[in-house]
This record gives structure tokens, sequence and C-alpha cells, in this order.
């Protein structure tokens, strides 16, 4: 008991639950929308293209100031999004397939840099590869802290778009005749998108911010077929996921923290599949029986 309360009673373990707590409600919030926008694999494509960046502004600075960091995984996240729509635009591919080539490109890219990183640097780069599966426990107070204060500010602009959000991606046409700016708003969820998979790659990692963003909110549709509720119930799946998975990972120090959180995300999943009170398989089979 007084080692499970000397564990909890650490500040910065407290500030990594509240940052991972809020990084998850915000991630499955904001994963609702892009869920039903079905542009899930392109959140995808974002979380693998920011590891360039990171390793970018490391060779130029020589600095792991993570606001520079963040920045440059913010860019090359931004640029793989464009570098998307541009092949699907300008030739016969189809988007999968180009979010396919994306990934493959940014995420080599960035494993390239990386091993350059550590084969001709001294000791200072040290950390850098926990941007790849994220680690809770190599967090500092600052880093939590800027986590989040991001996420906190997500969830806001999330709750105050919310109408906006709703309108455009369910009757796109209607919100264009009401004289709504769709194309802003498609912009102001590709920011959020971009926002969260820069804040949380620390925490969760390249390789799985995705999953955050996906998992929380299929499992949420399993329990009811109203938006509003949809995006509490996947707030609150990506919170618990995010919580037990820092903690999990922070006890055992060689856990990495994003695949903990993202096999806690895959219970929830399970659980939501199988006993979900709209669509769980369970409830199906004896309204059906």
């Amino acid at each position: 008991m007084d080692a499970f309360s000397s564990f909890f009673s650490s500040a910065n373990l407290q500030w990594v639950l509240a940052g991972s707590l809020l990084l998850g409600f915000a991630s499955g919030v904001i994963g609702s929308f892009v869920l039903l926008k079905r542009q899930s694999l392109i959140s995808d494509a974002m979380a693998h293209a920011a590891l360039p960046g990171v390793c970018i502004i490391y060779i130029l600075f020589q600095v792991k100031s993570v606001p520079f960091l963040l920045a440059g995984a913010a860019v090359t996240s931004l640029i793989a999004t464009q570098s998307i729509q541009t092949i699907v635009n300008k030739s016969r591919i189809k988007t999968d397939a180009a979010i396919g080539i994306i990934i493959s490109v940014f995420f080599g890219l960035g494993i390239v840099l990386l091993t350059y990183i550590q084969q001709n640097s001294s000791g200072n780069q040290a950390g850098l590869d926990s941007f790849i599966f994220g680690q809770a426990a190599s967090l500092v107070r600052s880093d939590v802290q800027l986590i989040a204060i991001g996420a906190l500010v997500l969830i806001i602009l999330t709750a105050l778009f919310f109408k906006e959000f709703k309108i455009s991606i369910f009757d796109p046409e209607f919100a264009k005749g009401i004289g709504l700016p769709v194309t802003f708003f498609n912009g102001v969820l590709l920011f959020l998108v971009v926002a969260v998979v820069v804040i949380g790659i620390q925490m969760v990692g390249v390789v799985l911010i995705a999953a955050l963003l996906i998992t929380p909110p299929i499992s949420a549709r399993y329990w009811t077929d109203r938006l509003g509720w949809m995006t509490i119930l996947a707030g609150i799946f990506g919170a618990i996921a995010g919580v037990s998975g820092a903690v999990l990972s922070t006890a055992f120090n060689n856990l990495p923290t994003g695949p903990v959180i993202v096999l806690s995300a895959s219970l929830i999943f399970f659980i939501s599949l199988f006993l979900g009170s709209k669509k769980g398989l369970i409830i199906k089979g004896v309204k059906h029986a």
C-alpha cells in the first residue's frame, strides 16, 4: 500500500496522468469527426510523416527543444497531407494507394535520418528514438505541460466548432447553402488532427498515435448512433486508454507507452464489439434470437 501511494504521489507522474488523460480525450473526440469523414488513414500518414520533421530539426539545430522538434513534425505532417492530395488530384492513383506511398516514403526517410543521427552524434541525441513508440517515463514536467495544455485547447476548439463540423460532415451541400464555409472548417479539422498528432507523438509515438485517433471512436459507435454521445464516449475511451497506458509504462520502465495505450484501447474495442448496446455482437444476437 505504501509503495502504491508513493508511486502515485510523484509530481511528475501526476502530470503524466493529466497529460495522457487530456491527450486521450482530445484524440477520441477529434477522431470521431475524422472517422465520419473517412479520413482515418490520412491521420496515419500524418503521424508517420512527423518523424522526419523531428530528425531534420535536430540535424539542423542540434537541440532537443521540444517546441522546435514538434514544429518540424507539424511541417512534415502538413507536407505529407498536401502530397497525398496532389497525387490523387494530378494522377490516376487512388487515395488509399497515395496514402500508402506517402507513409512508406516519409517514415522510411525518418528512420534513415534517425539512424544517421545515432551514428554521427555524441550522446546528445538520447531520447529521440522515443518518438517512434513513445515513452511516458522519459517525459519531464515541461513536456507534459505542453501536451496537457495543447490537448485542452484542442478539446475547447472542437467544442466551439461542434455544430459546424457536424453540418459540414453530414450535409456539406446544405452547409454551403446556408453560407457555412465548408472548406474553412475542413481546414480547421485538418489543423486539429495535425495538432493532436504533433503533441501526442512524444507520449504515444509516431507509429501508433493514429490508433488513438481511430480506435476509441470505432468503439463508441457500438454504443450509440448520436454524434454528441459518440464524441463524449470516444473521448472517455481515449482517456482511459491513455491513463492506463501511461501508468503501466511508467511502472515498468522498459515498456514503451504507445503500444500499451493501443493495447488498452484495443481491449475497450473488443468489449464494445461484443457488449455494445447498439451494435454489439451479443446484443444483436439476442435481438435476432
